[in-house]
């Protein structure tokens, strides 16, 4: 009677888990990512954009070639020790780092979607840098390994590096969770394997970067880093996904002088530069789906 009371119980054990992950399952966006080209923009409004605008927003290349523009850095970055409040789910390599509030916030509502599957073991080993740290860190350790000041996304605050007290971002459960999910958050790995030819930066499994949705999404399917992405862009001019049910246009832009855009009516887009040459247009089925 015994042996078969302890059975019932491990079998409404697993019964129980499996109802759990079921729950979890239903709790993750459904994503359904497709790209297609030449969107009509007939009989919407314009405004216009200077050329200044090509230097701001989320979607900036920075590297080698393309550095942080004048005024890019981030100026709203707090130091994370100073507020404690704001700590949660996850812990800090040392008492420097540093990140903005909105970055902050895209990054736990990552970290708190990871915990719902019993990933919760984060560490932020670096955030925003700027121009004295980003120096310092590049006479440290030399130019295989950092970027001169000035020409590294920690400089524009968009990039979080981060791992994990359970060991190496190539094994641990955290780095293995964020290489499936992140892009559904915004964020792509910046620095993947087998594009150090294009990046200029060899595979770095902890540096992520934020570029908000749909871009992340297309990204993820495309296999694009951010250099092919906006390449990408460039040549299609118009681009469309749905994301959990939600449907996004992308436009590029050129930009040299003052440029006429289109804009939807209802007023629901956003707009960043490439730091390079023009500016992308999301334009969102809903408010603030970013």
């Amino acid at each position: 009677m015994k042996k078969r009371l302890f059975w019932l119980a491990i079998l409404l054990l697993i019964g129980y888990g499996i109802a759990q992950d079921k729950l979890e399952d239903v709790k993750q966006p459904k994503v359904d990512v497709q790209v297609q080209t030449e969107v009509s923009q007939k009989d919407e409004p314009t405004i216009k954009v200077t050329k200044d605008q090509i230097y701001k927003g989320d979607l900036l290349l920075v590297n080698k070639d393309h550095p942080v523009p004048a005024g890019g850095e981030e100026s709203e970055a707090i130091n994370l020790s100073q507020h404690q409040e704001l700590v949660q789910g996850f812990g800090m390599l040392d008492n420097t780092i540093q990140l903005s509030p909105s970055l902050l916030e895209k990054f736990s509502t990552m970290i708190r979607a990871a915990e719902q599957k019993g990933v919760n073991h984060f560490l932020i080993s670096s955030g925003y840098r700027d121009d004295q740290e980003q120096d310092q860190l590049y006479q440290q350790m030399g130019a295989e390994y950092a970027m001169p000041a000035g020409y590294s996304e920690h400089n524009l605050g968009l990039s979080i590096d981060i791992g994990s007290t359970q060991g190496d971002m190539n094994r641990a459960p955290e780095g293995k969770w964020l290489i499936q999910n992140a892009w559904r958050y915004g964020f792509v790995l910046r620095y993947p394997q087998n594009k150090e030819a294009i990046t200029g930066i060899r595979y770095e499994p902890w540096h992520f970067r934020y570029v908000g949705l749909p871009h992340s999404a297309i990204m993820q399917k495309k296999g694009f880093v951010l250099e092919e992405y906006l390449k990408f862009l460039k040549e299609q001019k118009t681009v469309t996904a749905t994301v959990d049910h939600h449907a996004y246009e992308v436009f590029y832009y050129p930009v040299s002088t003052d440029t006429t855009i289109h804009v939807p009516a209802n007023g629901r887009y956003e707009i960043s530069g490439n730091n390079i040459d023009g500016v992308i247009v999301t334009v969102y089925d809903q408010p603030n789906l970013k």
